[in-house]
């Protein structure tokens, strides 16, 4: 997409030979006549840089520029002047400029001068995408599952198909994403990304396709949307199962026509952009819900990768563990670490319904409270998670004769069966104790799956929903949104389950 130069100056005849010259050159242009109206342009309208005079009336060009570092320090503006000194020269550039040209100017100086001005910005906005993402998107794994990942990234991500990528939370689909970026014909453009769970329903229009100032309430000036954004480049759809109904009709006209317009625009406006969307929802059954478009699933799935979970390839833990051990230990200043073979075994026995996200976090704290050089058995079993899965379980006491056995837990299903005395009267199954039945179907017993897995987590919260909702890697207000659904109140309070199932 062509960059657009704003062009500052009193004298009209300057402004129109500027704006034909960059025009000539590829550039959008928008004029200014003075100092107030520039701020105002750059206020209203995206600018990518600023090509401004220095004397003019009403507001000169080195006050403009103070007042343009102030309300944009990251924009590049290239100041001229018809009686440049030495001292404004410096002036200019002490207060933000990137370059100073004297009147009049030569066309191929000029050209210069902006190419790099832009190269420079680019540049640096890249160099801070990097040093912000830095270190979190090694893709570790030598297990066939994996190796059937490397093998779909490599023949897929030079072309230009769309991607869906299924999984887990946790499972690392955006790492996935970021590999077919990295090497794809786009690597060099940006790579942009957006939560559409995240976002609030009445916003996601907004920031998929950007707004014009004043079209809704808090417009305060114009914003360009994720899609422009990422023009050339890859935009990745995280959670798109959870994106509105309303929304997904836009979206794909979108990826039909490859143009768009921002709310309360009018200007239609091209872009060039690849879309990788990932999702943990079956599609197919949403689309058989009526929740999300047949037609949009089948623009995004052009071709689909699976994350397994991290329970379905656990010969990677060991690398896994010893990749983000020593990551843990750098970050936290804390001198390397490394786990016997005891601890190795009892962290291989977990199974980890965060995934990867859990594993790296569990890692953090061995690293952070055990004191080492190397972390022992006991010590890795202390900090794993009470109650949530552990595979290497104390032994089960001695069955009391007489006594009634509950059920293994089809929810955690490592858990050992409590041994309790038989009771008086038959009891209702305890919260952990969810058995399958055969007269319910299988979205019912789903439900009663997510019903036991929140009753579960509130109570080893004692009813923090906050913390519950991070446990389960769900954002707060999905969480309140699953309870309802599901007939759950705070304080573990609920409702009879549909068809009188057990919870």
């Amino acid at each position: 997409m062509p960059a657009t130069v704003l062009i500052v100056d009193d004298e009209k005849n300057i402004l129109l030979t500027l704006q034909t010259s960059l025009r000539l050159a590829g550039y959008h242009t928008e004029l200014a006549v003075s100092g107030q109206v520039a701020l105002d342009v750059v206020s209203t309208r995206p600018v990518d840089a600023v090509l401004m005079d220095v004397k003019m009336p009403d507001m000169d060009g080195l006050t403009a520029l103070a007042r343009l570092m102030e309300q944009k320090p990251e924009l590049p503006v290239i100041m001229m002047s018809g009686h440049g000194t030495i001292d404004t020269a410096v002036k200019a550039t002490q207060l933000g400029a990137r370059d100073f040209l004297e009147k009049p100017l030569a066309r191929d100086r000029l050209l210069v001068a902006l190419r790099n001005a832009l190269k420079h910005q680019a540049v640096m906005e890249e160099l801070q995408a990097l040093r912000a993402e830095v270190g979190r998107y090694d893709m570790v794994g030598s297990s066939p599952a994996m190796q059937r990942i490397f093998s779909l990234i490599q023949r897929t991500a030079p072309s230009e198909g769309r991607v869906l990528i299924t999984g887990e939370n946790g499972t690392g689909k955006e790492l996935i994403a970021r590999a077919l970026h990295q090497n794809s014909k786009r690597k060099s453009g940006p790579f942009v990304k957006l939560n559409c769970a995240a976002v609030p329903h009445e916003l996601i229009e907004s920031e998929l396709f950007g707004h014009e100032k004043g079209a809704f309430t808090g417009a305060v000036s114009v914003r360009r949307g994720k899609f422009e954004v990422a023009h050339e480049g890859t935009l990745f759809l995280d959670e798109i199962g959870d994106m509105p109904h309303a929304m997904q009709a836009k979206l794909l006209r979108v990826l039909q026509e490859g143009e768009l317009e921002r709310v309360g625009g009018t200007e239609t406006i091209k872009v060039d952009v690849r879309v990788i969307a990932a999702t943990n929802k079956n599609l197919e059954k949403e689309i058989e819900a009526a929740r999300f478009r047949e037609d949009l699933y089948y623009r995004i799935n052009v071709v689909q990768i699976h994350s397994p979970p991290l329970r379905e390839r656990r010969e990677d833990l060991p690398a896994l563990i010893d990749a983000f051990l020593k990551e843990a230990c750098a970050r936290n200043g804390r001198r390397p670490l490394s786990l016997s073979p005891e601890a190795l075994a009892v962290m291989a026995a977990y199974d980890y319904p965060g995934n990867v996200r859990e594993l790296r976090n569990l890692v953090e704290r061995l690293a952070i409270l055990c004191e080492g050089p190397s972390v022992s058995g006991p010590e890795a079993a202390e900090l794993l998670p009470r109650g949530k899965g552990l595979a290497l379980p104390p032994p089960a006491p001695a069955p009391v004769p007489g006594a009634q056995v509950a059920a293994p837990s089809a929810v955690f299903p490592s858990t050992p069966a409590p041994v309790t005395p038989a009771p008086a009267a038959p009891a209702p199954a305890p919260a952990s104790g969810f058995r399958p039945r055969v007269d319910r179907t299988f979205r019912e017993q789903v439900e009663d799956a997510e019903r036991e897995i929140i009753l579960h987590t509130l109570s080893y919260t004692q009813d923090n929903v906050t913390e519950a909702a991070r446990l389960l890697d769900l954002e707060r207000g999905h969480f309140y949104k699953k309870m309802k659904a599901l007939g759950l109140r705070r304080g573990a309070e609920k409702e009879p389950s549909p068809g009188g199932g057990e919870v």
